[in-house]
């Protein structure tokens, strides 16, 4: 038996870091969407849990018992042959090894009949909005979820310098911690120029801090900022992939193609962020 499953990018339209608990968890206030780029996991049934990891962007992927994906098989108490397609930039703040964590929860729970366990969380804080794959408010320090079901698309370009920034060492350069999160009740927008407005008004609070862990970052936010119909440029996550909106899908590809004409060492997505699952 075989089941496939799909690990969108996670990109976090926003991101407010609003405190830190005793324990050293930061606590969030995050807008997510899930993009239509991302990797795949094709698990097997088999006597022994192993891993192949292949794709454009297998180099770099931990191996062993770091390896997120690996720690779903194992929190399933599933034993499978699973493969890794690995399209996503690793330390990316796409969310990538979370997503496929999730991807391979999803497979395995369809390939065995079991249910995914309550403590997925344990394997990271971004696992339970992978698990839904929808786009979501994070709150916490992961664990609250909040369903936005009725965002509109956005068509966007995603940009990483090929430069791995590690989140410990982001937050290590994050000098406030306790900003103001998003407005209580989020704008029901049905346009996607009305939402990216809205956009415009938050942040990521981690953005300074990841520029400084990364200079390389600042790069790629002046290459964005000069390509035709770019409406609002932010950073994903803790970096260093950073994103463009753009009005139309023509618009995005021309982006798109320009930066991989000007930067080909660069690692550029042109893609859609919807507000359902995609793949």
């Amino acid at each position: 038996m075989t089941s496939k499953a799909f690990a969108p990018a996670k990109i976090n339209l926003t991101l407010h870091v609003t405190g830190q608990r005793a324990d050293g968890y930061h606590l969030l206030d995050s807008l997510v969407m899930f993009a239509s780029v991302g990797d795949r996991i094709t698990a097997r049934a088999a006597d022994k849990t192993s891993l192949i990891v292949n794709g454009p962007m297998a180099a770099g992927v931990p191996q062993g018992s770091s390896n997120l994906a690996l720690r779903a098989a194992e929190l399933m108490g599933v034993t499978a042959s699973v493969r890794l397609y690995k399209n996503l930039p690793h330390a990316a703040g796409l969310g990538g090894g979370s997503s496929d964590a999730a991807a391979t929860l999803r497979a395995l729970s369809q390939l065995s009949g079991r249910p995914v366990p309550d403590n997925a969380i344990d394997l990271g804080a971004d696992i339970p909005v992978c698990l839904l794959a929808k786009s979501a408010r994070m709150r916490g320090i992961g664990d609250e979820i909040t369903p936005a079901p009725d965002l509109p698309r956005l068509y966007a370009v995603l940009v990483n310098p090929n430069l791995p920034v590690p989140t410990a060492t982001v937050f290590k350069q994050l000098k406030k911690r306790d900003n103001a999160p998003m407005p209580t009740d989020l704008p029901k927008l049905k346009k996607a120029s009305s939402l990216i407005e809205w956009l415009g008004g938050m942040r990521n609070d981690l953005q300074s801090a990841a520029i400084k862990a990364e200079p390389g970052i600042a790069q790629v936010f002046n290459a964005l900022e000069v390509t035709p119909g770019c409406l609002l440029m932010r950073m994903s996550g803790s970096g260093g992939t950073c994103f463009g909106l753009y009005a139309n899908r023509e618009t995005a590809a021309s982006a798109a193609g320009r930066l991989r004409e000007e930067y080909p060492g660069w690692w550029v997505a042109k893609t859609i962020l919807n507000s359902r699952p995609m793949g």
